[in-house]
């Protein structure tokens, strides 16, 4: 068993008051901060006070933004504008402004109410017919010259006439809902598969096996077109096309930029599924090339 060495614990006095700490067991004791973190309130303190660190900030702020307003207009190059539509002859058709003087009717106006230029024409014959002066049957008796004058002033009448009633019924002189019924019908003669199924190849077709089975033939279409997904897009670009119209001067009309936004996120859905039932056929072509889209109409995602 080893010996046992009994230690006496030793005190020394403490005397003065000039105790000075060593520097390393100051820093060991009080740690100081070597690292601030980037986000942290001392950082944002620090900033605030310090010239130099604000300016630097500033210099990120404003290459962040450049550099965002870059990619920008480098997608909206590449991609083209979700909402606007090129000028394309169709688009040009659709484009009709609604102005507060009256439009002269010319040969080849539209007309509104549903009429048609050879019902026109037939009605202003029988009115004509019908208003004509009747001859005084005794010719004795009748002055010819009290008779032209009457001719000339019953075609005057029926000159003027029918320029009123022509301006009356041109679609230009109408109201915006009778100019936006034209367009939709106008929409269906041209994108509506009773016509364009006459002119359009059908789509590629897949490679059939000999276990497939085997479908039926579509029963004939009756009437015009009008549920198609083409003529629907076609549809919805009309309505964007006035609605964009109308905000250019309304731009604080936050109801009908909801509703802008609507219209164009439903063509965009309604574009990617013509695009993949036609599998970039013919159809799908004339559709895009005819309303005059860009890839951004419907490929990513649309923010206005």
């Amino acid at each position: 068993m080893p010996p046992r060495f009994i230690s006496q614990p030793s005190f020394k006095a403490f005397t003065g008051s000039s105790f000075v700490q060593s520097p390393l067991a100051a820093r060991s004791t009080q740690p100081s901060k070597t690292c601030i973190r980037a986000g942290s309130a001392e950082t944002r303190e620090r900033r605030r006070h310090d010239p130099f660190l604000m300016a630097q900030s500033r210099q990120r702020k404003a290459a962040n933004l450049s550099r965002q307003q870059a990619l920008a207009e480098e997608r909206e190059s590449s991609l083209g504008n979700p909402v606007q539509s090129e000028p394309t002859p169709f688009i040009q058709e659709l484009k009709i402004t609604q102005s507060a003087t009256p439009v002269a009717a010319g040969p080849d106006a539209k007309l509104n109410y549903f009429l048609s230029p050879e019902g026109l024409q037939g009605a202003m014959e029988f009115s004509r017919n019908l208003t004509s002066p009747l001859e005084n049957p005794d010719r004795n008796t009748a002055d010819p010259q009290l008779e032209k004058e009457v001719a000339e002033r019953h075609i005057e009448e029926h000159r003027n006439a029918q320029e009123a009633i022509k301006r009356i019924v041109n679609i230009n002189n109408g109201n915006t809902q009778d100019q936006m019924r034209s367009r939709i019908q106008k929409c269906i003669e041209t994108f509506g598969r009773h016509n364009t199924d006459q002119t359009l190849p059908p789509k590629p077709t897949a490679v059939s096996h000999e276990s497939a089975t085997k479908t039926l033939e579509k029963t004939p279409r009756v009437g015009p077109d009008t549920g198609s997904p083409e003529v629907q897009v076609a549809i919805l670009t009309a309505k964007i096309l006035n609605l964009t119209r109308h905000l250019e001067t309304a731009n604080k009309d936050k109801h009908n930029k909801r509703n802008l936004r609507i219209l164009v996120h439903k063509r965009q859905k309604l574009l990617q599924y013509v695009r993949r039932k036609e599998r970039g056929g013919p159809r799908w072509q004339n559709l895009i090339s005819s309303l005059g889209l860009s890839d951004a109409s419907w490929k990513g995602e649309i923010s206005l």
